[in-house]
This record gives C-alpha cells, sequence and structure tokens, in this order.
C-alpha cells in the first residue's frame, strides 16, 4: 500500500525488520532498491535482500561473505559533518568544556540512552583516573544520568569528571579527547574512524548476532582500536584506558590506522548510487 501510494523512483534499506517487508514488495514491483550494511557482519534482513535488491553499500571489506561480489561498493557508513576536520581545535573544545587544557581527557560514550557496563566501570574507578590526573568527559545516557549524578556527587573527583546526560556536540567532544572508549556499534565505529581518535571499544552482549564484537575485531586486527569484552570491562577497562593515555606512540599507531578505515565522503558515495539506480 506504501509503495502503491508513494510510487517512488528508488528505495533503500538500512536493515532491521521494518525494511524488510518493504523492500520486498519493491523490488517484486521491479522499483530500483539498494541496502546499506552498516556492520561489519550481516543482518538477517540485509542478507535476505541481497539477491533481490540491486546495489548493496557495505563500510567493512570482505563481506563477499554475505552478499553477492557484482553488488558490492564500499562507501562506508553516512556519519556527521562536524566530525571530519577536528585539527587545531583541542584547546578551544577544551575550554568549551571547561577542561584543563594541561591536563589528558577521557571522553566515554555510552549512547543517548547510555550503557551500564560503562557507566559502572567508571565509577568503580573513578579513584585510579583521578590518581592518574585525568579528566573525564562522559555521557551517561538518559537512562543513567540521575542515579551516576548522585552516585558521583558522594566521591571527591576534584572537579576532574564532567558528567552529561547527553553531549550534542559531538564534533567538539573529539576534538577535546585524548582517547574514548565506546561501545562499538556501526555509526560509532564510523565517527571514531572519521574523527581519528584512539578508542577502546567495548561491544554490547545486547545485540543481533554479537555484530559489535565483530565490528570492534575488524579494527583491532589492523591494529586501529583496543577491545575489552563486557564482562572484563569492571576489572580491565579503566586500566587499559589509562595506560593508552600515557602510551603516545600506541596512541599515535591507533590514530593513524583507524583513521586509514574512515570513509569521509560516504554520504556522497550512497547517493551517487542510488543516483545512478533511478538514472
Amino acid at each position: 500500500k506504501i509503495i502503491r501510494r508513494f510510487k517512488p523512483h528508488a528505495v533503500v534499506g538500512v536493515g532491521g525488520y521494518a525494511s524488510g517487508p518493504l523492500l520486498y514488495v519493491a523490488t517484486k514491483r521491479n522499483t530500483p532498491s539498494l541496502i546499506l550494511e552498516q556492520n561489519s557482519y550481516a543482518g538477517l534482513t540485509n542478507k535476505l535482500l541481497a539477491k533481490r535488491v540491486r546495489r548493496i553499500c557495505v563500510a567493512y571489506s570482505n563481506m563477499e561473505r554475505f552478499f553477492p561480489r557484482d553488488k558490492i561498493v564500499i562507501t562506508g557508513n553516512p556519519v556527521r559533518k562536524d566530525i571530519s576536520c577536528l585539527r587545531d581545535k583541542k584547546e578551544k573544545a577544551q575550554k568549551q568544556f571547561g577542561l584543563n587544557v594541561k591536563k589528558p581527557v577521557l571522553l566515554v560514550l555510552g549512547g543517548s540512552l547510555g550503557a551500564g557496563t560503562l557507566n559502572n566501570s567508571v565509577l568503580l574507578n573513578l579513584q585510579k583516573l583521578i590518581d592518574a590526573g585525568i579528566q573525564v568527559l562522559w555521557q551517561c545516557g538518559e537512562r543513567y544520568f540521575e542515579e551516576m549524578s548522585y552516585r558521583l556527587n558522594t566521591k571527591n573527583h576534584n572537579g576532574l569528571v564532567q558528567l552529561h546526560e547527553f553531549i550534542k556536540e559531538m564534533g567538539m567532544a573529539y576534538a577535546a579527547a585524548d582517547v574514548v572508549i565506546s561501545r562499538a556499534g556501526a555509526l560509532s565505529v564510523s565517527e571514531l574512524c572519521v574523527a581519528g581518535k584512539p578508542a577502546v571499544f567495548v561491544p554490547s552482549p545486547n545485540v543481533a548476532e554479537d555484530h559489535q564484537t565483530k565490528n570492534a575485531r575488524a579494527l583491532v586486527e589492523q591494529e586501529a582500536a583496543v577491545l575489552v569484552k563486557d564482562a572484563d570491562a569492571r576489572a580491565e577497562l579503566i586500566d587499559k584506558a589509562i595506560t593508552l593515555i600515557h602510551d603516545r606512540p600506541k596512541q599515535e599507531i591507533l590514530s593513524r590506522n583507524i583513521k586509514a578505515m574512515a570513509k569521509p565522503e560516504a554520504t556522497k558515495d550512497v547517493i551517487e548510487e542510488i543516483i545512478r539506480l533511478i538514472a
């Protein structure tokens, strides 16, 4: 009904159960269709649609494991523009967040809703960060903000910790950071590639086919990131982050290698593929 009423010139699916029936009908009506697989391990919906669509845009190499080789185009994942040029913005960004420009900064990102494992790992090991003189720019998420605010206020963190429910200016947050702790969702990984930031990934275990672990491992294999399992995070995460913050040569290697995996023109490249289908 939607396809018949809207009469699209092209249809794009990005995975998930909602795109399955829509693209099935579109391809049945011979409407040019494209799917975007954001992860290094293809989701079930996209695998089912692969034979029906005309083009498959991916963010990782070796995706012919899942899709017909002749349909694959490596475009990367579209990300926000403000993270593509962070050079020379570090001091300005640190001042904007009220941070001390002479102390290192650890950025902790748990997504808009937050990640309990990351939040608890920071709180449990907060004294280690304080003793190391590391500032923490911490997005704990809407779900955890009230609890984290209360628990943080019970600790003497000497003004080194900045807790945020949500950070809107992510470009400046990346610019301010020396090292980033993050989940390993497709868009988080793509943003960190474009930002070129040394990252410690803690993949969420609560996702389909454990795709976040596969995303993170794709970078670890290229010496472009550090991986800590969710189950090990409370014991290992902050120690590894502190070690990395004090290891400038390692930071430079990770930064160079993760930047090499970036696809900053992903939005333009995906759009060009859609235009080719319509033409």
